[in-house]
């Protein structure tokens, strides 16, 4: 803690993105890609899958098919969204380390939290609820919004649900794109890095590798400089 702002501060808030960051689904999505791409005899390579990390599915969707993939952009969501939610509920979920325990943590200390992911919400649903009582009190997904991330929308969009301001609120990403939209939305940002390297230039307000040391004790410490800043320059 800085000696500017020693204070402990909580979060209003805790808003999770989902792919990559509480569960590890990003090869599966890219496998996903693989296949279609494969069965229309596109080119597509393992740098296009990660180009893609974050993104909005509409933008996935348009990008395969301008690659060569014959079929409406919202058939190619849907195939791609079905393809990754049967292999989920085939099996326990991919959790990511630390995620589920941070996430069961916050729930018991009474610290509400919204899952904000651009998958569908079929999808987002089926995380929500492996988590059950214990897990989010909102679901924002990619089709509740209109604008994807990098836009905010869908981060303030779960503060306005939770009746909470965003700025008081810890985002955790594991993009470029997300944590562009946390950024955007106030929210203190929490960048995990994942598949794809993040630098500090691609924003945030905490840069790490893991959750699998992070309790809510310590998530507290690394964000209440950032959330009392906030608090402060809201007063003036």
């Amino acid at each position: 803690m800085t000696a500017q702002h020693p204070e402990r501060v909580l979060p209003a808030a805790v808003l999770w993105d989902m792919d990559g960051t509480i569960i590890d689904t990003e090869p599966i999505w890219q496998q996903s890609q693989v296949e279609l791409t494969d069965r229309y005899g596109a080119e597509w390579t393992h740098e296009d899958g990660l180009s893609l990390v974050g993104s909005g599915l509409e933008r996935s969707g348009e990008i395969l098919r301008d690659r060569g993939v014959d079929m409406e952009v919202e058939e190619i969501v849907l195939w791609m969204t079905d393809y990754v939610t049967e292999r989920l509920q085939g099996g326990e979920l991919p959790w990511r380390p630390g995620a589920r325990e941070l996430v069961e943590e916050l729930h018991d200390r009474g610290i509400p939290t919204a899952l904000v992911t651009m998958s569908r919400r079929t999808m987002a649903l089926v995380t929500a609820d492996a988590l059950g009582a214990r897990g989010f009190r909102v679901v924002v997904a990619g089709d509740d919004v209109e604008r994807p991330k990098p836009y905010p929308d869908a981060y303030l969009a779960a503060a306005a649900q939770l009746g909470v301001d965003p700025t008081a609120c810890v985002a955790i990403e594991d993009s470029a794109t997300g944590v562009a939209s946390a950024v955007a939305s106030g929210a203190v940002t929490v960048a995990v890095e994942h598949i794809v390297p993040l630098s500090e230039i691609a924003g945030g307000d905490v840069h790490l590798t893991t959750l699998a040391d992070v309790d809510v004790d310590r998530l507290v410490e690394l964000t209440s400089p950032a959330l009392a800043a906030r608090t402060e320059t809201a007063n003036r």
